[in-house]
């Protein structure tokens, strides 16, 4: 089989099981679908469970009990890896990357304030700030080693656009049954929603992508998690379909339960992905993992969060904006998130990079000069 054709059924199934899983639990606790289904999204129909000192805490150390041993590990290798003898020469920033920083500041300018003779264009400027973010971005990783997504993979890096946008439908499609965060500001008509929704939704993978290969251009990621501790798993095609089966759970609870299965909106999408990897014996995330290679989970992860942060910020001031309303855990605000909502980019990023790594596949394996 062809690596489109297996790239074309993986892509299939996933899209059944986003798509049809958060139904079938809609249909089985008998909510009225058509609500479901709103666009634009209005309507506040799923009531949020109150704080709870309980769940925050085990939420809290779940994360904690993940990420602290890594971090600490991490540090350790860190510091007794070699010190790098040589260094990618630094070259100027380039022009391109002036032009992002001014444009990026104009637009933050405007983002944030309230100039009646821009009020026509208020709401887009969101957009403009990411398409500075990614040219910063991209300039500070050329800057530093000659090369970066914008200037050695075009295609690739043009194609993460609209990608991106559809990508993040999916997501936009699943907060459908849990209203996580909602939309505020202006109303738009249906289809002026979807291409004013649209055109941001596309600068994700390009920001979290182009902000990943600049971690690892700073070496430490390489020098503190490439040769880390190597993960197996006993019998990993039984693990797969046990794993892929949990996921069809959670996304069918999630329609039923919205309150307590509100966290597979994040982590199923990369859990069934590499499930289908692992069971046509591709590689995978976890694959390199295995190797002891965590570098680039370790970079997909922090580019997410650092995306993250840039997003929330901008978000707060913003008029066209989102809040959020999570149950069980709102709490502890950053901006509009709370503070365990954080935790969600770390799943986001390894989705993220899985997807990179799937179009990228997908491109060499259809290029010319790869076929028979």
């Amino acid at each position: 089989m062809s690596g489109i054709n297996r790239f074309l059924i993986k892509f299939l199934i996933l899209a059944v099981m986003l798509l049809g899983l958060p139904l079938l639990g809609v249909f089985a606790a008998g909510y009225p679908v058509a609500r479901y289904l709103e666009f634009p999204p209005q309507t506040r129909y799923v009531v949020h469970a109150p704080f709870s000192w309980l769940a925050f805490t085990i939420i809290a150390l779940s994360v904690l009990v993940v990420v602290l041993p890594v971090a600490f590990k991490g540090y350790h290798s860190y510091k007794r890896s070699p010190l790098q003898t040589t260094r990618p020469k630094s070259g100027p920033f380039p022009w391109w990357g002036w032009l992002g920083v001014s444009a990026g500041l104009i637009s933050w300018v405007l983002a944030w304030t309230r100039f009646s003779w821009f009020s026509t264009y208020q709401p887009h400027t969101f957009s403009l700030l990411w398409f500075s973010y990614i040219l910063v971005v991209n300039a500070l990783c050329y800057r530093r080693t000659g090369q970066c997504l914008m200037t050695e993979r075009i295609g690739f890096f043009l194609l993460l656009f609209p990608v991106s946008a559809f990508f993040w439908w999916f997501f936009e499609y699943l907060n459908r049954f849990v209203q996580n965060w909602y939309y505020v500001g202006p109303e738009f008509s249906p289809w002026a929603y979807f291409w004013f929704a649209t055109l941001p939704f596309s600068t994700v993978l390009p920001a979290v992508l182009s902000t990943r290969q600049w971690l690892l251009s700073l070496n430490w990621i390489q020098q503190a998690f490439g040769n880390f501790r190597p993960i197996t798993f006993p019998r990993p095609c039984q693990a797969a379909v046990f794993v892929l089966a949990l996921s069809a759970a959670g996304l069918t609870g999630i329609g039923i339960w919205p309150n307590y299965f509100f966290p597979f909106l994040w982590i199923s999408p990369l859990l069934i992905i590499t499930c289908l990897q692992a069971l046509t014996k591709e590689s995978h995330t976890l694959s390199q993992m295995a190797g002891g290679d965590w570098s680039d989970a370790v970079s997909a992860t922090l580019a997410a969060t650092v995306c993250g942060g840039f997003w929330e910020m901008w978000n707060y001031f913003s008029l066209a904006k989102w809040e959020y309303s999570v149950p069980l855990v709102h709490r502890f605000q950053i901006f509009e998130m709370p503070l365990l909502g954080y935790a969600g980019y770390l799943p986001f990023g390894l989705e993220c990079a899985v997807i990179g790594s799937m179009l990228g596949q997908l491109l060499h394996t259809s290029s010319p000069k790869n076929t028979p």
